[in-house]
């Protein structure tokens, strides 16, 4: 073979090298290309990733804070209702001993109307007796005209009606 078949031949070898090589190159930069891009793709899902995980954080302790003051207000609330009870609890002792007051008040009141009647009877009594005397003695009666006997008035009773019991609030003040 001539040695310019053989020159001819290295050199088409080597341009086909040289083609396979750049070809290389070429898929290498291209490569290269694509894994910086899945980088920097994968660098922006860590960086969401990070501030998804802080804002979990976030929520985790705004969840906590919450479900404490929950539980504060839970125990508030509980310690209102008792001392609710304890309100109205004493309040019906209260009322309770207050109707006792105005029933004895009005026992009391019936009490001192049978007394006042019974002295009024006595008085009557003991007018006619001293009448009776003065006309045993033929003495002349004091009160001959000028006395006029006063209708018996009947008090009017005021009755005290109960109070009823109810909803409202005490005033303490």
């Amino acid at each position: 073979m001539a040695p310019s078949v053989l020159h001819t031949r290295a050199a088409a070898a080597l341009r086909m090298k040289q083609i396979s090589i750049d070809n290389q190159d070429r898929t290498i930069r291209r490569l290269r290309a694509q894994l910086a891009t899945e980088r920097r793709g994968l660098a922006a899902t860590k960086k969401e990733l990070e501030e998804t995980r802080v804002a979990l954080e976030a929520s985790h302790k705004v969840i906590a804070g919450l479900t404490e003051i929950g539980l504060s207000m839970s125990k508030k609330i509980e310690k209102m209702k008792v001392k609710k009870q304890q309100v109205r609890a004493n309040h019906v002792e209260c009322h309770q001993k207050f109707q006792a007051r105005i029933h004895e008040a009005e026992d009391s009141m019936q009490a001192q109307h049978l007394i006042i009647e019974a002295l009024v009877d006595e008085k009557d009594s003991l007018l006619q007796t001293i009448h009776g005397l003065q006309e045993a003695n033929n003495a002349p009666a004091p009160f001959d005209g000028d006395w006029e006997e006063e209708p018996e008035e009947e008090p009017e009773e005021e009755e005290i009606e109960d109070i009823p019991l109810g909803e409202g609030e005490i005033d303490d003040e």
